[in-house]
């Protein structure tokens, strides 16, 4: 079995990027797609805030772009995902479907999915009003009315950071209680364009004939009274899942499932580097999941110039 020298797990923005040097370093790295090929930025329409593009970016075509670029230096690009992964030995073992992969090397681009409401028309209107993104897409929302559902703290600071172009921001939560912690809470109640429309759920989204979000069908849980609310856009605030299930009991995560890393992209395990959204549930941007895919390229010519290879 041929032992590959990096695979790259993830094929966002830190994962090509990733792939880009590896590749013109002539280590012939394999990319594994994953999930969601291309990452969050294949379900983002337009992307203002990439440096280079003066006139902005439809998201997929800047993730196909990073992918032929990648390619052109001799990245490998394979559809699947890794199953099973087996950090225990050298070289590393991954599982992709009915086959086994061995590396010497390991970079995890998994990223982080968003959580979504799982309502009926939620997925066709992403990119036209549905966002999990506020830093990505509020500012195309400059002068409307838009919502952000949520009780935690990151929709606090989505609708927070969304009042800067909205004239009013709704915040819904199902529940009376905002899960928030008190500073979040007091700094989104002290804003006079958030208005808190707690114990309500989103039923759906209107109105996929229209390709554009008017309205939202609202649900009171405590009277069970349903009515339309009008609205430009829905912002979720209920976080991101990582993927990392299939490293639990081999990499350190934190409470919510995030990988660990030490100076950037080190992992525990030596010859294993994370990168992108997995690893950071901060900044979650194209820019800076691309900087940490090159800074874990880096990492991985070094380890592997340091054992010979």
């Amino acid at each position: 079995m041929d032992i590959r020298n990096v695979v790259i797990m993830g094929s966002g923005c830190a994962g090509h990027t990733a792939a880009l040097y590896n590749a013109r370093a002539n280590l012939k790295p394999l990319v594994i797609e994953g999930h969601e090929p291309g990452g969050q930025l294949s379900l983002t329409t337009s992307v203002e805030n990439f440096p280079g593009f003066p006139d902005g970016i439809q998201g997929p075509e800047l993730i196909e772009n990073m992918r032929k670029q990648a390619a052109r230096f001799g990245a490998e690009y394979r559809i699947g995902h890794v199953v099973k992964a087996d950090l225990s030995k050298r070289p590393f073992e991954l599982t992709v479907g009915k086959e086994i992969i061995q590396t010497r090397t390991l970079i995890i681009a998994s990223g982080a999915s968003a959580r979504w409401l799982g309502l009926p028309n939620e997925h066709a209107l992403i990119g036209h009003g549905v966002s999990s993104c506020a830093t990505c897409d509020g500012f195309f929302f400059t002068g409307k009315e838009i919502v952000v559902i949520g009780g935690g703290d990151s929709a606090m600071e989505e609708a927070t950071f969304l009042t800067r172009f909205a004239t009013k921001v709704t915040l819904i939560h199902r529940r009376e209680q905002f899960r928030a912690s008190k500073i979040m809470l007091d700094r989104a109640r002290a804003n006079s364009k958030i208005d808190f429309l707690a114990d309500t759920v989103v039923d759906d989204v209107l109105d996929v004939s229209k390709k554009e979000v008017t309205g939202l069908r609202l649900r009171n849980l405590k009277s069970g009274e349903r009515w339309d609310f009008p609205t430009s856009a829905m912002f979720l605030g209920i976080g991101h899942i990582p993927n990392t299930k299939i490293f639990e009991g081999q990499l350190e995560t934190d409470a919510d499932g995030y990988l660990v890393t030490q100076k950037n992209v080190f992992t525990k395990v030596p010859g294993v580097f994370a990168c992108g959204d997995v690893q950071d549930r901060r900044y979650r941007q194209a820019i800076t999941a691309a900087g940490s895919g090159c800074m874990a390229a880096y990492e991985v010519e070094k380890f592997l110039e340091d054992e010979g290879h």
